[in-house]
C-alpha cells in the first residue's frame, strides 16, 4: 500500500498517500480513455478534486486511492513510481491524425509510455540492437530516400520477407497498439536515440506491413521536422510504396497483360495489398490510367478493397519471444511476474505484445523462435 501521512483539512484528520505520483494518475486515466470529468463521476468525486490529484496540489485519501486503483485497474505500486518517460504529443507521428479524437490519441500515447517503460526494463537486462536508422531528413524525394535505404541495408530490389524483423534488426522497438479503433492505424516516435513503432494488430498482414514502412519514413525523413499533417502522410505513403515495391524490381516482374489475376500474383511476391500493388504499378507506369481505373473498379466489385485475397501470414516479432523465453528459462519470470515487476496490469503488458508474440502456454511461459542472431539475447545482468 502506498505510504501515508496525516493531513489536517477543515478540522478533520485524514490519512493520505504520501508517495502518490500525480503524473502516473494522469497517464493511467488517459490509458483507460477517461476524461477528468468521467473519472470524477466514476469515483463519485468532484472535478476539482481530480484536478488537485493530478496537479499534486492534494494527494488522494486512502479511501479514494483504493477506488482509483479499482476503477483504473492499476496496482497500487504503479502510482508510487517515478515519472514515466512519455512520448511528447508533437514528437509522435500518427498515421491518421485527422480521423483521431483527442481521447484515442491520449490512449495511444499513454500506451507508448508503458512500452518505453517496458523497453527500458528489458534494456537493463539485455544488450539489445542499437538504432541503425540513417538521417534522411535532407532528402525531399521519398522514392529516392526509399531506394537509398534499401541499398544501405543491402536489400537491393528483392522483396522484404518480414518488415518487423527488419525493423527490429535495425534497433527499432516494435509493439502492438491496443486501442479499439481502426482510426489509430499506427504511430511512431523517437525517445532519445531509440525509435518506436506501434502497429494496429487488427489489420491484415499486408496493410500492417505498409503501416510499418510508412512509419519507417517518419523515423528517417521526419525526425527533425519537415512536412507536417497531410503532406507528411502523403510523403510517407510514397516512401512505403517505393520501399516495399522498388521500381526496378516491380518492372522486372511486370507481365505482358496486366489482369486482376496478375495483380494477385504480384501482390504475393511483394506481400502487399491488392490496392497497394495496383497503385504502385500505375505509379511506375506499368498501368495506364484506364487500366488502373478499370482494375480498381473490378477490385471494388469483388470486395478486394476491404477483404484481402490470398492473405499473408501475420508477421510476428523475432526479438520479443527470445527475450521472454530467456527471462523464463533463466529467471522463471512469466509474463504475469514481469508485469508485477513493472507495476502494471498483466493485461497492459499483453496489449503491447498482442499479435507480435503468438505462442504461449499457461502460466505465461512463452515459446519463442530460436532462430536469428544469438547476440540479441546477450544479457547485461
Amino acid at each position: 500500500m502506498a505510504g501515508t501521512s496525516t493531513l489536517k483539512s477543515s478540522g478533520v484528520h485524514e490519512e493520505t498517500c504520501s508517495n502518490f505520483n500525480p503524473t502516473r494518475l494522469t497517464l493511467a486515466r488517459k490509458r483507460r480513455g477517461y476524461s477528468k470529468t468521467e473519472l470524477a463521476e466514476k469515483l463519485n468525486l468532484t472535478l476539482r478534486t481530480i484536478s488537485m490529484y493530478e496537479t499534486g496540489e492534494n494527494p488522494p485519501s486512502l479511501e479514494a486511492f483504493v477506488k482509483i486503483q479499482s476503477v483504473l485497474n492499476f496496482p497500487a505500486e504503479f502510482f508510487e513510481g517515478d515519472n514515466l518517460d512519455e512520448p511528447e504529443v508533437l514528437a509522435v507521428s500518427f498515421r491518421s491524425l485527422s480521423r483521431m479524437s483527442a481521447k484515442l490519441r491520449d490512449m495511444a500515447i499513454s500506451q507508448g509510455a508503458l512500452a518505453i517503460h517496458f523497453s527500458k526494463w528489458l534494456e537493463s537486462i539485455f544488450d539489445l540492437p542499437v538504432s541503425d536508422l540513417p538521417d534522411l531528413s535532407a532528402e525531399t524525394q521519398p522514392e529516392i530516400a526509399a531506394e537509398f535505404l534499401r541499398e544501405a541495408w543491402g536489400i537491393g530490389q528483392q522483396p522484404i520477407k518480414n518488415m518487423i524483423h527488419l525493423l527490429e534488426s535495425k534497433g527499432v522497438r516494435v509493439f502492438s497498439i491496443a486501442v479499439e479503433s481502426r482510426s489509430v492505424d499506427a504511430f511512431s516516435t523517437w525517445k532519445g536515440n531509440t525509435s518506436f513503432v506501434f502497429l494496429n494488430s487488427y489489420k491484415s498482414a499486408e496493410r500492417s506491413r505498409f503501416d510499418a514502412a510508412h512509419e519507417l519514413c517518419h523515423l528517417v525523413m521526419h525526425k527533425h521536422g519537415g512536412p507536417k499533417g497531410r503532406d507528411a502522410e502523403i510523403e510517407a505513403n510514397r516512401f512505403a510504396s517505393a520501399f516495399l515495391m522498388p521500381r526496378s524490381g516491380v518492372l522486372a516482374h511486370l507481365p505482358k497483360f496486366t489482369t486482376l489475376a496478375e495483380i494477385r500474383r504480384l501482390k504475393r511476391i511483394w506481400v502487399t495489398s491488392m490496392t497497394a500493388m495496383c497503385h504502385r504499378l500505375h505509379e511506375v507506369e506499368g498501368l495506364s490510367d484506364w487500366q488502373y481505373k478499370s482494375l480498381i473498379v473490378e477490385m471494388s466489385k469483388r470486395g478486394y478493397r476491404t477483404y484481402e485475397p490470398d492473405g499473408a501470414p501475420r508477421e510476428t516479432s523475432l526479438v520479443l519471444p527470445k527475450l521472454l523465453t530467456s527471462l523464463y528459462q533463466e529467471d522463471k519470470l512469466t509474463r504475469t511476474r514481469i508485469a508485477e515487476k513493472l507495476a502494471i496490469p498483466a493485461s497492459d503488458l499483453e496489449d503491447l505484445l498482442f499479435s507480435l508474440v503468438m505462442t504461449s502456454v499457461s502460466g505465461g511461459r512463452t515459446v519463442g523462435n530460436r532462430r536469428g542472431n544469438p547476440a540479441l539475447l546477450t544479457r547485461v545482468k
